[in-house]
């Protein structure tokens, strides 16, 4: 992850805490994303890779799972520590590095909107098949390519580039900065390691109709996420 982006995610930090109307997220991201894992998660080992300020840990708890989340932000660890009372297990770490982790040691893996921030996945994948069980599962979400792609105007839709963003929340201003890769690129990366089994690009939830209905049209005829359900491989 940037510097830059690390250090916004600092700032993020009590903002994601008690965020409530960031819609792409309650209405879009998550929804899909929890629809794609299993509703009883008891007895199950999870690893939330990018777990921010806490809110799939604390979602997967409730499923009845054994939670471990890890975050390169400080901050964030401290929010989700506090989001899931204690009853998670958190570690501040750079997915990037070698994961503090035995082989076989997580059922499944769920990773919201955090590869992008990772310029190279090849050494993060290699990590997530080894801590994962045999045949354990790995559910991710991403920008997709093709939106990014044109949102920001890339000459090249084949190529693999660093993008900059500015985000306003709360009255404040975020520098963020990821890597864009093309979807040929995200799926042979992925087939090193896994069996894809599923590959989702979500519409929003019925709710954001209500709530916003400019958003909900765009959505629903624009890719904005993409999402990746693989198993690894035995």
């Amino acid at each position: 992850m940037p510097n830059k982006t690390k250090e916004a995610f600092d700032r993020l930090a009590r903002i994601y805490e008690t965020e409530t109307d960031s819609l792409y997220n309650t209405d879009y991201e998550r929804p899909a994303m929890m629809a794609n894992i299993p509703e009883n998660l008891n007895g199950s080992s999870i690893l939330d890779a990018g777990c921010s300020a806490g809110w799939y840990s604390d979602q997967l708890l409730k499923r009845g799972a054994q939670v471990t989340g890890v975050d390169i932000s400080p901050n964030m660890i401290e929010a989700a520590i506090r989001k899931t009372g204690g009853r998670a297990k958190m570690i501040c770490h750079d997915l990037s590095e070698t994961l503090p982790f035995d082989d076989a040691s997580f059922d499944g893996i769920v990773s919201s909107l955090t590869l992008h921030y990772c310029k190279d996945w090849k050494p993060v994948l290699s990590e997530f098949s080894r801590v994962l069980k045999p045949s354990g599962w790995l559910l991710f979400s991403t920008h997709h390519p093709f939106m990014d792609w044109k949102l920001f105007e890339c000459k090249n839709y084949f190529s693999e580039e660093l993008l900059h963003d500015t985000w306003k929340k709360s009255g404040q201003t975020f520098d963020v900065s990821f890597y864009r890769k093309p979807l040929e690129k995200i799926v042979t990366e992925k087939s090193r390691f896994f069996s894809i089994n599923e590959l989702i690009e979500p519409k929003p939830a019925e709710s954001l109709s209500e709530k916003h209905p400019a958003n909900y049209e765009y959505l629903t005829n624009n890719p904005h996420f993409i999402m990746i359900r693989a198993t690894a491989r035995s």
